[in-house]
């Protein structure tokens, strides 16, 4: 201020007058034209000529040109949009590919060779354990195989005496009794053979039950040496994913607790819960896609393998079964999961790319253009969404145009 001062002083005196009767007249003009703009539009806000316009009452923002260039203009189109039904449910083990054990006997832990995280294969050990049980069943093994050996020389020395009687009855020097009662005894020898033979396969049987291998029952049949311990293996291939008993725990045949839990990790089950209204859209091998909180920005692929045949009577809902691939072992069971599935039907409505709507809670709405850089705010109401399209049911229509760019600068210049 004082520069202009000391400048006007210098200034000859009627060239200072005649400067400040033109600055005069300058602000004049331009406070009458600004008053005369808000007298004819007075809903709209002062602002300077470099910053958008606002207008209230239409909801409506012109905006300037250099500003138009940070915003992307783009038409309203008819999109089909595929009916998807959604569900939530939880990751589960693949159960037709998982196998629990349990103690085949009662006895005593002496040895665990397997711990969780363990990948097995189908006869590796898991654990040794010691029972009277199984030495009771060696012994009568071993008692089935003498019986055996006592029966047949039985019945070999019964088919010597029943060839001689009738030698001796064809050469009429023996009697028909005698015949008759070699007859017996060879009947009586045959009969006790074939039960020491099923008392013999019995003991193998049971053996095999047991967990003992066949080259182990030969050895046995063979040896007669009896094993106070026998060593359970794995009876799939998999991954130990549980493990409850320790060493020297007393275990019992009868608990049905399993000790060991064998599964293969590389495909697991989604068990979906599904709405009974939706459920007539839903069967077996149709592929769904699938989302856990774990991976957000990763996508699975499963395919629907059982339909619950029953609905739950207080959620009205139906388990569905899923089936999916899972080679790194990322999913983990009781990992909560998302489910989405395309039902095949679609219908053709307005869509607008997802980055032209405004969320403020509630409220959904976009800019559509409505004059050269006049855009006007409308409230939507969006449907599905689909490879970066959203559905519009109510609020636009197809043809105009909407702010995708710069919806949020858009609404940010109105709010202020």
């Amino acid at each position: 201020m004082h520069g202009t001062d000391d400048v006007l002083s210098r200034t000859p005196p009627a060239v200072t007058r005649r400067r400040r009767l033109g600055l005069a007249a300058a602000i004049a003009g331009a406070g009458a034209a600004i008053g005369l703009y808000y007298l004819l539009k007075p809903d709209v806000a002062p602002v300077s000529a470099s910053t958008a316009v606002v207008e209230r009452a239409t909801n409506s923002i012109l905006v300037t040109d250099k500003q138009l260039a940070q915003i992307e203009v783009v038409p309203v189109e008819a999109r089909p949009f595929r009916i998807e039904k959604s569900a939530i449910g939880q990751i589960a083990f693949n159960e037709d590919a998982t196998t629990p054990v349990v103690a085949p006997f009662s006895g005593r832990i002496v040895r665990l060779m397997a711990k969780v995280g363990d990948e097995v294969k189908r006869g590796t050990p898991l654990f040794e354990i010691e029972s009277p049980e199984i030495v009771q069943a060696q012994n009568d093994l071993i008692a089935a195989v003498e019986g055996l050996d006592k029966s047949k020389a039985q019945l070999m020395l019964a088919k010597q005496s029943l060839e001689r009687a009738k030698d001796l009855f064809a050469a009429r020097a023996g009697s028909k009794r005698d015949l008759e009662q070699a007859e017996t005894v060879y009947a009586a020898a045959e009969h006790d053979t074939r039960a020491a033979q099923a008392a013999l396969s019995a003991s193998r049987n049971r053996l095999r039950v047991l967990g003992r291998s066949d080259a182990e029952i030969g050895r046995l049949d063979r040896e007669h040496a009896v094993l106070s311990t026998i060593t359970v293996a794995a009876p799939i291939d998999g991954t130990v994913v549980t493990r409850k008993v320790g060493p020297g725990q007393y275990v019992r045949s009868d608990n049905t607790d399993p000790l060991y839990l064998i599964a293969d990790l590389a495909t697991m089950w989604l068990k979906a819960n599904v709405s009974e209204n939706d459920i007539a859209l839903i069967r077996p091998g149709q592929e769904v896609d699938v989302r856990v909180n774990a991976f957000p920005d990763r996508s699975f692929t499963a395919k629907i393998t059982n339909v619950g045949a029953a609905s739950d009577p207080v959620t009205h809902r139906v388990v569905v079964r899923s089936e999916i691939a899972n080679p790194d072992r990322l999913l983990k069971p009781e990992m909560f999961a998302r489910f989405r599935i395309d039902t095949g039907q679609s219908t053709s409505t307005p869509a607008i790319p997802v980055g032209a709507v405004v969320r403020q809670g509630d409220l959904k709405t976009c800019w559509v253009e409505t004059e050269p850089r006049m855009f006007q705010r409308r409230t939507i109401q969006l449907g599905m969404e689909q490879d970066g399209q959203i559905q519009i049911l109510d609020g636009v229509r197809p043809g105009e145009r909407v702010a995708a760019r710069g919806a949020i600068f858009l609404d940010n210049q109105f709010q202020d």
